[in-house]
């Protein structure tokens, strides 16, 4: 039985406490703390400061020689002292986000198996099926508000990953408590392990998955239902996002449960709501107005739809019909540009299938087309060529650019190479961070459409609203609070996005914007309060160490 104190009823003691990574706090426990929590003698006798901490972290993190390094070696500090790994990466997001998110997450889900130490989160495979429920129930804080699952079939883009895909559920939502305030004991990532058809995973031997081909057709559905049904009975609101599912399922998934539990798909969605916010701040620095913009999608899948679909939106709420705002979008995919005669085309593709003849080069169909914006969402390195760039400048004065496939080695395009093919005319933006371009006397910034500015706030203010459901006017309003966001001297360097240093801040506006949506849609089942950012604020984490005496 564990030791407790009379003044700190319900704390674990000694190790116990020194293992658990919620209330752990390391040499800055105090020495009235050590004597009532039985740790003297369990630690060195300094007794330090949380900025001493975090000296010592950042000194520790920074000597890591590559990447991946520094990944383990913040996750390390993740499974023993939260508190101290999310103050570490508010003090120094713009440094450590690209390690726990993308791109260096990437590399960390391809080599999972290799560098498991300590598992995170639930593994729910097919071997489960019958007893999800119980499953759910192993998971030691019952307060769950925010779940991120995958099935571990698309991740990013580098494809079906299986199991080894668990690292995107914990890099979203450790940004759920960093970017957005979720408190980390009310976060549970999910990979549902229904097999996979990565051969070079099935014959490794340190794969930490099933050894099976991918579940299909209804096993798969009855996996999905019972796990999304089992969520209901152990954690009855809690929000579900969809993670890297592939196309077949994710739309499919959303479109089944969107109307009667809280889900939403953050490739689709949030990917969508993030890029539209880009967007839509785009004409502050080209001038115009959405509706002047035709875009040309490289990639039609869930990024692309989801893009597709949030500009649509937009541009019906300036005026547009629904036919006139998709024929101002278009997309080219792995067989060439998406138009009506084609017979191939899956279903979330026909809305944007257009009459025209077909185009088999992406080059033609901008010389074709002539769009004002390309947005690249293909997974496909380098195929924003100079070629197309070049004749984007010269369709337009100031060309939109959008290279959002992750991670970086994936990007259609370099920043430098939009910057320079363009002669420093291109509006710019990527899904992975580029580094300050310098052209001439002119310096960019290029901003990152990164998807850690809406789902956060997004999910936030769901859970702070206590919402039913998640609308798409949700994400309207994130979209249109960020680009709102973004302020001049952001512009004058490119940046359409605002610095990731203010996430917090960004956050909380949008998730303050989705909650009175949430109210407007009588949706919401906590009462209005009498300001809603200042109630947003209040409920947010802070990663401030407690007082056990």
């Amino acid at each position: 039985m564990k030791r407790k104190d009379k003044a700190t009823s319900g704390i674990p003691t000694g190790v116990d406490l020194l293992h658990e990574p919620s209330l752990n706090k390391g040499t800055a426990f105090s020495e009235a703390e050590r004597d009532a929590l039985r740790l003297r003698g369990l630690l060195p006798p300094h007794v330090h400061t949380i900025e001493e901490q975090i000296m010592r972290t950042m000194e520790n993190f920074r000597k890591k020689s590559t990447p991946l390094e520094q990944y383990l070696n913040i996750l390390g500090l993740q499974v023993r002292n939260e508190t101290l790994f999310y103050r570490v990466v508010l003090d120094n997001l713009e440094e450590i986000m690209p390690i726990i998110y993308t791109p260096t997450v990437g590399e960390a889900c391809q080599k999972y198996g290799h560098i498991f130490v300590r598992p995170r989160g639930l593994f729910i495979s097919a071997k489960d099926r019958g007893q999800i429920t119980e499953v759910l129930r192993n998971w030691p804080h019952r307060e769950v508000q925010v779940i991120v699952v995958t099935d571990g079939e698309r991740i990013l883009g580098l494809g079906d990953l299986g199991a080894d895909g668990m690292g995107i559920p914990v890099g979203k939502l450790a940004l759920y408590t960093a970017c957005g305030g979720v408190h980390p004991t009310h976060c549970l990532p999910v990979t549902l392990d229904v097999g996979t058809e990565n051969e070079a995973l099935l014959a490794d031997p340190l794969y930490i998955g099933l050894r099976q081909r991918r579940l299909r057709g209804a096993d798969y559905d009855e996996l999905a239902d019972e796990f999304v049904k089992a969520v209901q009975e152990v954690f009855p609101g809690a929000l579900i996002q969809l993670e890297d599912f592939h196309n077949q399922n994710a739309f499919r998934l959303l479109d089944e449960y969107r109307t009667s539990v809280c889900i939403f798909d953050d490739d689709i969605q949030g990917t969508g709501a993030v890029a539209l916010a880009g967007i839509l701040a785009a004409p502050r620095i080209i001038g115009g107005s959405l509706t002047d913009q035709t875009f040309l999608f490289l990639g039609a899948g869930e990024a692309g739809i989801g893009i597709g679909d949030m500009i649509v939106g937009a541009m019906c709420s300036e005026g547009l019909s629904e036919s006139e705002a998709r024929r101002r979008c278009w997309f080219f995919d792995s067989r060439g540009l998406v138009v009506r005669s084609r017979t191939d085309l899956s279903a979330h593709k026909v809305p944007y299938a257009h009459d025209h003849a077909p185009v088999e080069s992406f080059l033609d169909a901008v010389e074709t087309l002539c769009p004002t914006g390309i947005i690249g969402v293909s997974g496909q390195p380098n195929t924003f060529t100079q070629e197309v760039i070049t004749s984007m400048k010269r369709l337009n004065q100031r060309p939109i650019i959008f290279a959002l496939s992750n991670p970086t080695s994936k990007s259609e395009c370099t920043a430098e190479q939009a910057y320079r093919w363009t002669e420093g005319h291109a509006v710019f933006a990527s899904g992975s961070p580029f580094g300050t371009v310098i052209l001439g006397s002119k310096t960019f910034e290029p901003g990152q459409g990164n998807n850690a500015y809406i789902f956060p706030g997004v999910g936030f203010g769901v859970v702070v609203s206590g919402a039913r459901l998640v609308s798409n006017e949700m994400f309207h309003a994130a979209a249109r609070t960020l680009a709102n966001q973004v302020s001049e001297d952001d512009l004058k360097v490119g940046r359409l996005y605002p610095r990731l240093s203010n996430i917090r801040a960004v956050s909380a506006h949008i998730a303050a914007a989705v909650a009175e949506v949430a109210w407007e849609q009588d949706l919401a089942t906590v009462p209005h309060p009498d300001n809603t950012l200042e109630f947003v604020q209040s409920k947010m984490y802070q990663p401030v160490y407690r007082s056990y005496i």
